[in-house]
């Protein structure tokens, strides 16, 4: 019995309780390196995926496409049940209800706009909301001040469509809203934006604030920080009820939210205001200005009295900034801009030439008669100056002071202001001649304007100019330079206002009594030239200067279609490399896969004959 086991051999009886494995001949090492292979294919290619941005979202009512237009401005116009039925003709020079979206707040509706008169020529009214649960503190002060604030907070409340800026302005503030599209334009409205500009006096900038909008000039918010401010404006007011008036408030409540002003100086706060004559006190009950009136003092009691200059608006009006013309404030405070005219009628004629060329309105032009020894100065759309002899460019940038100080006992800084002066001639020999515009018309591919002399001179001595008595000008119309910084095949437009270039004027020779005077673009040499610098640097009649120009305009516009296709060729270039990456990755995943698929058959074969050998 115990030698039955004798010859019993342990290995082979092991080796045959051992299972055969069906996989040792699938699963090689090389088998291993292949799936490892496989895997970290699968890996990058997840990883070159995530890395590729994802495409531009299609356009929807929330996404911001191409340039500003009229109708992306809401104009929030602060007045009263007082001042608004005479303020109306003011406004309706600017509204168009076709294409302008305003809305005037007043305290309670005016006796002309109950029942069914209401004129479809203004905007819509609004009756503002109840503030007598705000504090206000400033003593002598008009608690308006509080209601005319909140005008921020209400418009934006509203909830109006596709609004990208919100433009606030008094009724006596006359806005040139195309000009003011083209000016936002430059700015990003999804950004926090206060656009606006201080006041043209030293002494009420020290006193408030140089860094502030001041509202009857208008100014502009964008509608992204509309949105924020609009959320905390409430508990700001109640923090601020020492201050005096709306627009001081609503600087506060912005300087809170870390944004400080961006100027323009196109926005005009008492360009008209402080020029009356002759001087007069007035008392006004109602305040519904959004401005902390420049000139504009309070008593104990409460009543205003102006501050008042003599003199006329024509050094001011003559020598506009470079910058288009935004806005203009206090119209009723002053004379007729144009002799032989009431102060409606005078606004009235001015907007005959704002709308044949807004954005020229008022622009600057300086041009010589080498014949006649003249230096003309342009105001387009509202007056020419024609001086005898040549007069440097830079002296003719400055205001001319036809205005003086009513009071010439008062304080040196009521006579300051924020831009440069120079004396007005006591001579009238010296004084320049005036021509006021007179009309406006489109001509074929140009503009027509006609300037007729204003006789104001007592000058007994005979000049060359003593027989001029009509001069017509000639121009193009004046476009803001704005360059598309993305194609318009991007479905995210963004634009960006070139600087604005002073333009050049050639003077052609006089028949009879008038003047021909045609503007035009400069060269890249500068052609405001006297008699002498033009004799020894360019040619009288411009050519040089006009071929110049197009020569440069051409190269600029080669230079950025180059720069375009040049991106666009990079562009193709990285998507062609791209595109041939991920198919070789897909044709090596392909063959490994078919790799492995041949082997899951092996692999399937292999099991299903050790199953029905188990089985039987």
């Amino acid at each position: 019995m115990r030698n039955q086991y004798r010859n019993y051999n342990p290995t082979i009886r092991l080796r045959r309780q051992v299972m055969p494995n069906p996989l040792s001949k699938a699963l090689t090492p090389s088998r291993l390196k292949d799936l490892l292979f496989i895997f970290s294919l699968l890996f990058l290619l997840y990883l070159l995926f995530r890395q590729i941005p994802p495409q531009l979202p299609l356009p929807s009512s929330d996404v911001s496409l191409g340039p500003t237009e009229r109708r992306h401005l809401v104009i929030a116009v602060a007045s009263s049940s007082r001042s608004w039925p005479l303020r109306k003709p003011y406004v309706r020079q600017w509204y168009s209800p076709k294409s302008t979206r305003a809305f005037v707040f007043l305290d309670k509706l005016a006796e002309s706009d109950l029942g069914d008169g209401l004129d479809s020529s203004l905007p819509p009214v609004i009756v503002s909301e109840d503030t007598s649960r705000f504090p206000y503190s400033f003593r002598g002060g008009l608690r308006s001040a509080i209601r005319v604030a909140r005008v921020v907070k209400e418009v934006v409340d509203r909830g109006e469509p596709d609004v990208r800026w919100f433009v606030f302005g008094d009724d006596d503030t006359v806005f040139f809203v195309d000009n003011l599209v083209k000016t936002l334009s430059k700015y990003d409205h999804d950004r926090w934006f206060y656009v606006g500009s201080n006041s043209e006096s030293y002494q009420q900038n020290v006193k408030y604030s140089f860094d502030m909008a001041f509202g009857g000039g208008g100014f502009a918010i964008s509608h992204s920080l509309a949105k924020a401010l609009a959320k905390v404006f409430d508990s700001c007011l109640v923090r601020y009820a020492h201050l005096y008036g709306s627009d001081a408030r609503i600087f506060s409540c912005v300087a809170e939210l870390g944004v400080g002003i961006t100027h323009e100086p196109g926005f005009h706060q008492n360009l008209f205001g402080f020029i009356l004559y002759p001087r007069f006190d007035f008392y006004y009950t109602q305040l519904s200005l959004l401005t902390a009136d420049a000139f504009l003092l309070l008593d104990e009691k409460g009543s205003t009295t102006w501050v008042d200059l003599r003199g006329n608006l024509l050094g001011m009006l003559s020598a506009h900034p470079l910058s288009p013309l935004l806005s203009l404030h206090h119209l009723d405070a002053v004379d007729s801009i144009f002799p032989k005219m009431n102060r409606t009628q005078a606004f009235e004629h001015l907007f005959e030439a704002v709308n044949v060329d807004p954005t020229r309105i008022l622009q600057q032009t300086v041009c010589y008669d080498s014949s006649n020894s003249l230096t003309v100065s342009v105001a387009w759309g509202y007056a020419i100056q024609v001086i005898e002899g040549n007069k440097l460019l830079p002296d003719l940038f400055s205001l001319q002071k036809t205005f003086t100080p009513w009071r010439r006992s008062g304080s040196v800084e009521a006579s300051q202001y924020m831009f440069t002066t120079r004396d007005y001639p006591r001579d009238a020999c010296k004084r320049p001649a005036v021509y006021f515009m007179e009309s406006v018309t489109s001509v074929n591919d140009g503009i027509q304007s006609n300037y007729a002399r204003f006789k104001e001179r007592n000058c007994p001595k005979a000049n060359a100019i003593e027989n001029l008595q009509n001069i017509r000008v000639y121009s193009k119309k004046l476009e803001l330079d704005i360059e598309q910084l993305l194609h318009s095949y991007m479905l995210l437009g963004h634009f960006q206002m070139k600087a604005i270039r002073r333009q050049c004027c050639d003077i052609l020779p006089a028949f009879n009594n008038s003047m021909i005077i045609n503007i035009r673009q400069c060269g890249e040499q500068f052609c405001h030239l006297s008699e002498v610098q033009k004799e020894t640097e360019i040619s009288d009649d411009g050519q040089d200067c006009q071929q110049s120009m197009n020569l440069h305009n051409k190269r600029r516009m080669n230079e950025l279609d180059l720069m375009y296709f040049e991106g666009r060729r990079s562009e193709i270039t990285n998507q062609n490399e791209l595109t041939f990456l991920l198919i070789h990755l897909a044709s090596l995943i392909t063959i490994s896969f078919v790799h492995q698929f041949s082997y899951s058959l092996i692999f399937i074969r292999t099991i299903s004959r050790f199953v029905s050998s188990f089985l039987t």
